[in-house]
This record gives C-alpha cells, structure tokens and sequence, in this order.
C-alpha cells in the first residue's frame, strides 16, 4: 500500500525525523490560510498529492494549469491562491502515470528552505541476500535511470534487523557523498530513524528524495515515499486509515473487495493469476526471459467461493493490454477446482478470446485438470511454470 507524501512525512517526523512546516489543502482558500500559517513570510513550496514519483517534471493536461510541473516554487503570498486553483482539479501527468494522468484533488504547502547540498536515502528490503538495504546517492534524479546507466553513482549499505548503522558505515557514507565528518552524529540519527520506522511499520519501501542540510547544518527530509507491506497491514490500523480509494483504479478496487490484490505493471501483454506475490515475481522473471513481460496480474487467496474467484479473473480477461494469460495455482487453502470452476464461469459471461494456459498443483490438482478438459474452453494444460510460460509465448507469437 502506498501514501501520500504528506503522510509520510508526518510518520518520518513521528520517529524524529525533521520534516518542513507544512499543509494540506483542498480548495485554494484553504492553500492561503495553511501557507501564512507555516510560514507567514515565504517563500513557499507547493505539491500536487499524488502518488507518482517525478512530480516536478510532469505537465498537466489542461491549459488553465499552466506550463509548470506538480511541484511549484512561489514567492509572492498573492500568488498561493492562483497556484492552487490552477492545480486543484487538473490532471498532472508523470512519467509514472501513464498518459491519462492522475486528477490532482489536493496540494502541500510547506515552509521553503535553503539547502547547502542534497542527496537520496532509501531503504527497501533485498531479497537476494537477504536483509534491508540502504541506498545513498547524491543523485536525486530518476533512481531506476541511474541503477541502470550509472550504478557507480549508487552506494548500497546492508543493515541488520537489530543493529544500528555502524560508524564505519557511516565514514563510507560521508566520504561517497563528500561530506564533512561533522554530519556523522546527524546523519547516523536520520538513517536509525528511518530504519527503526521501516520495521516497526512493516514497509517493504522507503524513501527520502532528496534530504536536505539546511543553513544550521540539519538534516531535513524534502520529499518522502513510504509502501507497506500488504500482508502486514492487520497489524497497523492506523496505517490502513491512510489508504487513498481515489488512487486506485476500478480494477484494484473490485479485487480488493474479494481480498484479492490486483496489480498493473508498466508495458506488457501477459495477465497473469497466481496464489502469493512471490509466485508472481518469479513468473515475471520468467516471462522476461523469454522477451515478453507481465501486463498486471491477480493475487488470489484462499476461503472464497467460485463467485469470487469468478469475478476475480473476469479483471485479467477484460483487461485491453492483455493478449494472453497464464494461470498459476499451487493448490492449499485454496483448492484448484475452484479455480477451475471460476475459469469456466467467466469465460461464460465475457468469452476467451485469448490464448490461456494454466498450472495447477496441490489440493484437488486431477479434479480440476478434469473439468477443464470437460469444458470445451480452448485451454492449454501445463505440469510446471516454466513449461506454462514457454507455451504461452509459443502461442502468442504463433498468433501474431
């Protein structure tokens, strides 16, 4: 689950983390009042509230906007109501986004400060090793961009679950991004803090972009993007509480009714059903090394009914980008059967049009090939994922 930055800025400055002064506002009015309340004297940053990366560099779609990105400099206390009522409303357009836009229905106003340098903080969690890994760099461009055509750039420190960052650590850390030994204590406080609120809210992201050391040589946390573990979400309500409907589409939504979690990806034409993240990521692995990658893909769960699961795989089929789709069941709580049946029934009501290949094993496995056998549905069969992929990516591009 992800927040807006609003939001994650007041969790970083919960857990002691200096944030600016700031506002959240949905009429331009209310942009005015909050910004002479942060700060009456200016200048002021302005931020468009949705949940994409890459803000500033964005443009929105109507004119009355005005050429600017989602992340405005202003001056001049007369010109906060015009740069809210300009943004309120409009559709801002990202790189992250895609070309329809997100419709902007909030903005921050926050206090400006100046800056003497500033770099990216990041925490995510390595799987491959694995443990939670610290990024820094002093890039605060595109970090995918930079992790692909300049990984040099990038400094990756691995931190334990229990131990704090050591000096040693923290010596690397300064002299990769040139930065005096005075900020040692400072800077060992920031990367505690966050990484004592990366765990005790189980985020599976973090991300400061940049931080930046004020004139009194504080280290301040600009921007801020926080995800959160889905699965660990029953155990921190109030983070629940923060969830943004508006930021999901209908897809997401519908699924997020039976449980299930519903997720696009960049590019792509392979829906794709499974039982567990994990699975999920290695079938994208797997497409991907047949030159072909995953367009979304459903995370369907145990104790539900045909109905659901139904309706859950109506989502990959009615989806325009798909062109094939490939299930993958690894029957426990969740029987294949039911799989199967629900296969059936949503092929019933909105037609198979595109090549399917499905993988079962575990609970039920024989009596669910059986009924697809049965069914008279143009079904391809597969014994493990690998074979599953192969034979869908056989079928595409024999199609094609």
């Amino acid at each position: 689950m992800n927040i807006h930055e609003y939001q994650a800025k007041k969790i970083l400055q919960s857990y002691g983390i200096k944030v600016p002064e700031g506002a959240i506002a949905y009429t331009p009015g209310e942009a005015k009042r909050g910004a002479q309340r942060v700060a009456p004297h200016g200048p002021w940053m302005m931020k468009a509230q949705i949940q994409s990366g890459a803000r500033a560099d964005g443009h929105f779609l109507e004119k009355k906007a005005g050429r600017k990105g989602g992340i405005r400099l202003i001056k001049h206390r007369k010109d906060i109501f015009t740069e809210a009522e300009k943004m309120l409303g409009a559709t801002l357009v990202t790189k992250q986004t895609g070309d329809k836009g997100k419709t902007v229905s909030k903005v921050y106003v926050e206090k400006y400060y100046n800056t003497k340098q500033m770099f990216y903080a990041g925490l995510i969690i390595n799987r491959n090793i694995p443990c939670i890994t610290l990024l820094i760099t002093a890039s605060t461009t595109n970090m995918l961009e930079l992790a692909v055509n300049e990984p040099e750039k990038i400094l990756y420190t691995n931190l334990g679950l229990d131990d704090k960052i050591t000096d040693e650590q923290i010596d690397k850390i300064l002299s990769f991004l040139h930065l005096d030994k005075k900020y040692r204590s400072g800077l060992s406080d920031f990367i505690n803090q966050m990484h004592k609120a990366f765990l005790e809210l189980d985020a599976i992201m973090m991300e400061v972009n940049p931080v930046g050391i004020d004139e009194e040589d504080n280290l301040i946390a600009l921007d801020a993007k926080i995800s959160f573990d889905d699965n660990a979400l029953y155990r921190h309500p109030d983070i629940l509480q923060l969830h943004d409907d508006s930021e999901e589409d209908d897809s997401s939504l519908k699924a997020a009714q039976y449980g299930f979690g519903y997720y696009k990806l960049d590019g792509g034409s392979i829906g794709c059903i499974v039982n567990g993240d994990g699975v999920a990521l290695s079938m994208a692995d797997m497409i991907n090394a047949y030159g072909e990658q995953m367009a979304c893909f459903l995370n369907v769960k145990g104790g539900v009914d045909k109905d659901k699961i139904s309706a859950g795989i109506k989502l990959i089929m009615t989806n325009p980008r798909v062109e094939g789709i490939l299930i993958n069941i690894l029957g426990g709580f969740l029987r294949c059967n039911l799989v199967a049946d629900g296969i059936i029934a949503a092929a019933s009501e909105v037609g198979l049009n595109v090549p399917l290949v499905v993988r079962f094993e575990g609970t039920n496995k024989d009596e669910a090939k059986d009924i697809l056998d049965s069914s008279g549905l143009p079904v391809t069969q597969a014994e493990s994922m690998e074979e599953a992929v192969e034979k869908l990516v056989k079928i595409m591009r024999e199609s094609d």
